[in-house]
């Protein structure tokens, strides 16, 4: 059974409504990269992605 993941995209703090296909490649490709980190613990609960320019 696969895990929902919530995810919410903010741009210059404006919600920006995505769907669910959306959702699912942004959350796995985050998910996967910081899986892969050392020093991470499975039981994760929460990951923040902040980028700027």
């Amino acid at each position: 059974m696969a895990i929902k993941l919530s995810v919410m995209l903010k741009v210059d703090g404006k919600d920006i409504p995505i769907n669910e296909f959306v959702q699912k490649i942004l959350s796995g490709t985050i998910v996967g990269a910081v899986s892969s980190l050392h020093n991470i613990n499975e039981d994760w609960q929460n990951i923040e992605v902040t980028i700027k320019k």
